[in-house]
């Protein structure tokens, strides 16, 4: 069937019993009919063509609509497709990248800034403690962490004589060394070393 090119419900019925239509009506008049029922006869028939063209007209819509849903539900799968296609480029790069450089992508551990500054006694204080041993307070004071730190410039490689505690010498690690003459004993402690020693050797057990 032909495609209408106009919609057919906004066609009119044209008038039949005008003179434009006479010869039409003449065709259809004889001793049976006259020129009104002729008239009549034209409308009727015209009517039942446009029925039909209206009927034709309504499924063209649907079909034309259809068609139309069915072209962008195709191009709406097709750009989806394509979006999907472009993530498994950009994820499949992205894996390729991670394992290739995996420091670059090694998680941030989330610290807080250090507010106390270090402390960091002698050696041989640390010795003591580690080995559950007991050590004067005085390591942990102001003038023994100037004592260690001034220690700590000395090269770990240097060794020195040393008398031990039965009388024997030895050469023994500088650093590891003690001035015995500038440790205070606990009990000689002034009370203002005693209050930055305590907190600070409670911190390095």
């Amino acid at each position: 069937m032909p495609r209408l090119s106009s919609d057919p419900n906004l066609s009119v019925c044209p008038n039949y019993a005008d003179e434009a239509f006479a010869d039409t009506r003449l065709q259809l008049t004889n001793e049976n009919m006259t020129e009104a029922q002729a008239v009549a006869v034209l409308r009727n028939i015209w009517q039942a063509q446009n029925i039909a063209a209206k009927n034709q007209w309504q499924a063209q819509v649907e079909a034309d609509r259809e068609r139309q849903e069915n072209l962008e539900r195709l191009n709406d799968e097709e750009q989806e497709r394509q979006e999907q296609e472009r993530l498994d480029e950009e994820e499949a790069s992205r894996k390729e990248d991670k394992k290739k450089n995996k420091h670059k992508y090694s998680a941030i551990p989330q610290l807080d800034v250090p507010i106390k500054p270090v402390i960091l006694p002698s050696p041989y204080a640390i010795r003591k403690l580690d080995k559950g041993d007991y050590v004067e307070l005085w390591y942990f004071t102001n003038d023994g962490l100037d004592d260690a730190k001034l220690k700590s410039s000395v090269d770990e490689d240097a060794m020195i004589m040393a008398t031990l505690a039965r009388g024997n010498t030895a050469w023994v690690s500088a650093a590891s060394t003690r001035n015995a003459a500038a440790v205070v004993d606990d009990e000689n402690l002034t009370f203002k070393n005693f209050c930055q020693a305590c907190p600070r050797i409670i911190d390095a057990m």
